[in-house]
């Protein structure tokens, strides 16, 4: 079993997967764009809006950054069919 697998085996990866983590992660991206906008003449507001990316992204078109990275499917559709296969 890959470390994707393992990971969108956890409980974790069923909730940052389904409806409540990916309004979280919308809602944590636009949080981290408004801190970058707040502080855009800092470098610390440029970081922010380089890192809002990712959570904008994942919550805006249903895709699992941390999944990718561990090798496994980038679409939460994909992780959400393959987790009912484990569990049935």
């Amino acid at each position: 079993m890959s470390r994707a697998d393992l990971f969108n085996a956890t409980d974790f990866s069923r909730w940052v997967n389904g409806p409540s983590g990916r309004a979280f992660r919308l809602v944590a991206g636009v949080a981290w764009l408004a801190f970058a906008v707040t502080f855009r003449g800092q470098w610390w507001g440029l970081a922010a809006g380089v890192w809002s990316f990712f959570p904008l992204t994942a919550g805006l078109f249903d895709v699992c950054w941390i999944s990718a990275a561990l090798g496994g499917p980038l679409r939460g559709r994909t992780i959400r069919a393959g987790q009912a296969v484990r569990t049935s």
